[in-house]
């Protein structure tokens, strides 16, 4: 009972937010009834529990988000501090915006604590008559503000270069009609660019803005993530591009209205290292919500999709990438690329260690040969001293097999030097190490993991795992500091999108879970396969991937092919007793190991929590770098 009322304040606190993002009760009443006839009761459910599990955002940003007093005196005397002051570009297409919303979106430029910018106003031959002259007016008012009239419309792309043709600044930050930036928006780019002086892009955290003003939905973003933005555009917003790399593009593109900010990251991105993209964990802008707004609900501009899919679409044509880019949902604005596999497809050694358990084994076995197309694979089934009878029987009948091999080791338990001594005679060019507890029931499961592992770059790759009642077991593996790691989004309704729908989206991750991991042979033995020394039971596919981190490749969650988990159903857990003292020592290997890094996950937010099983909670307190040290190099 003491439980239920204390969650009560919360989910009270909860709703109001989420009325007021929805624009007041009657609003979120038909949001409500769209999702039961959508989704039906299962849908409401996770609705409530996402309600059930919200910050109080309110309390956050005035404890964590305030920009007066102290603070705006240390950002001033940081950017007192920079050895050069770069102009920065506001450039702003004007059509029909509602005169107290365009105001507003000018004073947020008028209000910045930084003082070199330009402000490049394009109307897009509005046809409301207030907007000529209020953008007239503030143009003979401030001399930093720059205005060009369209005699046509000619659409948001159009609109958009003909302001860029006004820029003058180093930078171009981009900004629409009715949205905001954040008081310190232009200082923190100011800063961060001094920060990484080769940087040419920059993007930043951001929130909503309610119709009475008030800041909901946080979206506290990864560091740059080349898989991640071909999923969703989170470079927008803010998004700030060298106003030389955005010219030498091409400005954007006509055509992409409604996604002409990913087209033209897209294509800003192939000719930048990865490295000159940088995030800033800051909610530097806010999105206004309205009934016609993007950020309210893309699926009211269904022409958005459908631009986001020939960007993504033309970006991998232009890359030489064979790949198929289809809406993760009917009616999602998110994207799902599927790789395909190198002709002809690589050999691949799936691994999996067992013992006993006939059951388990065997609906395992029986559902990979089910449910897999389209590569070729051999199964190494890693007999860890059986002596069940049923057991022993079915795995001869496997070896019986062309295809299977069953190696024999008599030894404790050490699931590292058991999967070590597979790939060690494997024959397939990528390993899939798979859990004996593991439920195969796509047939495109194992050809859509192979297709990210044989991308440039790219490591570890990791699945969706559901628990047998349907909710996700792993969704990917955040560093969690002091506690070592945690799964995202574990136990999230199977479907469900997580935060900001990162539970249903391909992204870079630290690590994933070696229940179903594929990953190049060469790769694995290169940084010495897992630690069967010090990690036996614990820890080694965490550390693996770590390892396959610090040599330069990036590890992949793929949440497109959800198998089935039936979670320690062979061994148990490692809760209590002997276990848990074993699993405590192989935690303080980690933390000895990886100490530099598990409080940094790049794939995650330092605006977020940690807490074990907290994950996507507001962190109090943020752990971002103090404003005074920004300018200290």
């Amino acid at each position: 009972m003491r439980r239920r009322l204390s969650a009560a304040p919360r989910m009270l606190r909860a709703l109001a937010q989420v009325s007021r993002a929805r624009g007041g009760p009657l609003a979120l009443l038909r949001d409500v009834y769209r999702k039961l006839r959508a989704e039906g009761w299962r849908g409401m459910r996770q609705l409530a529990a996402r309600a059930a599990g919200a910050d109080d955002y309110d309390a956050w940003v005035e404890r964590f988000d305030r920009h007066d007093g102290p603070w705006r005196a240390a950002l001033q005397t940081a950017l007192s501090a920079l050895p050069e002051r770069p102009r920065i570009s506001v450039i702003v297409p004007v059509f029909n915006a509602p005169e107290a919303f365009l105001r507003r979106a000018i004073e947020s430029v008028r209000e910045q604590c930084y003082s070199d910018w330009e402000l490049c106003l394009c109307n897009d031959a509005s046809t409301a008559p207030h907007v000529a002259p209020l953008l007239d007016r503030y143009a003979a008012r401030d001399s930093r503000i720059k205005v060009v009239h369209r005699s046509q419309n000619g659409h948001i792309s159009a609109a958009s270069n003909d302001a860029l043709v006004l820029a003058t600044g180093r930078f171009v930050a981009l900004l629409d009609h009715d949205d905001e930036l954040a008081p310190h928006a232009l200082a923190m780019i100011a800063l961060y660019a001094a920060r990484n002086p080769g940087a040419r892009l920059f993007y930043s955290d951001e929130d909503k803005l309610t119709a009475d003003g008030q800041r909901v939905e946080p979206y506290f973003k990864p560091d740059w993530d080349p898989v991640l933005i071909l999923g969703q555009n989170v470079f927008s917003h803010l998004g700030v591009i060298e106003t030389a790399l955005m010219r030498e593009v091409g400005g954007f593109r006509t055509g992409f209205e409604g996604s002409q900010d990913l087209d033209l990251v897209l294509r800003c991105a192939e000719r930048v290292a990865p490295s000159q993209i940088v995030h800033i964990p800051h909610v530097l802008y806010h999105w206004r919500l309205s009934g016609e707004s993007t950020a309210r609900a893309v699926g009211a501009k269904p022409y958005v999709v459908d631009a986001a899919l020939r960007a993504v679409r033309e970006h991998l044509a232009r890359r030489g990438v064979r790949a198929s880019v289809q809406a993760v949902q009917a009616g999602a604005s998110m994207l799902a690329v599927r790789y395909a596999l190198p002709e002809p497809p690589p050999l691949v050694s799936i691994i999996i260690p067992t013992r006993d358990r006939a059951p388990l084994l065997r609906q395992c076995v029986d559902s990979v040969f089910a449910h897999t197309r389209g590569v070729p694979f051999e199964v190494i089934i890693v007999d860890n001293g059986s002596t069940d009878a049923d057991a022993l029987e079915l795995m001869a009948g496997y070896a019986a097999r062309e295809s299977v091999r069953v190696m024999r080791i008599d030894a404790p338990f050490n699931f590292a030097a058991l999967n070590n001594a597979a790939v060690a005679c494997a024959r397939g060019s990528l390993l899939c190490l798979l859990n004996n507890d593991i439920e195969v029931t796509a047939s495109d499961w194992l050809d859509t993991l192979c297709g990210y592992a044989t991308q440039p770059g790219v490591s570890a790759v990791g699945a969706a795992l559901c628990y047998p009642d349907d909710r996700l077991q792993h969704g990917g593996v955040v560093l969690t500091g002091e506690s070592i790691a945690a799964h995202m989004h574990h136990l999230l309704p199977k479907g469900a999108p997580g935060y900001f729908g990162r539970a249903l989206l391909a992204q870079r991750v630290a690590a994933v879970t070696a229940a179903c991991l594929v990953v190049s042979k060469a790769a694995y033995q290169e940084v010495g396969g897992m630690d069967a020394a010090q990690l036996q039971i614990a820890y080694n596919d965490v550390d693996l991937c770590l390892k396959l981190q610090a040599a330069g490749w990036h590890n992949v969650f793929v949440p497109y092919v959800p198998l089935y988990h039936h979670e320690s159903a062979s061994r148990g857990r490692d809760d209590s007793g002997a276990a848990a003292q074993r699993l405590a020592r192989e935690a303080q290997v980690m933390r000895a190991r990886w100490s530099t890094v598990l409080d940094a996950d790049p794939h995650y937010n330092p605006n977020l929590s940690l807490e074990h099983g907290k994950l996507f909670r507001l962190a109090s307190p943020p752990r971002v770098l103090p404003v005074h040290m920004l300018a200290s190099g």
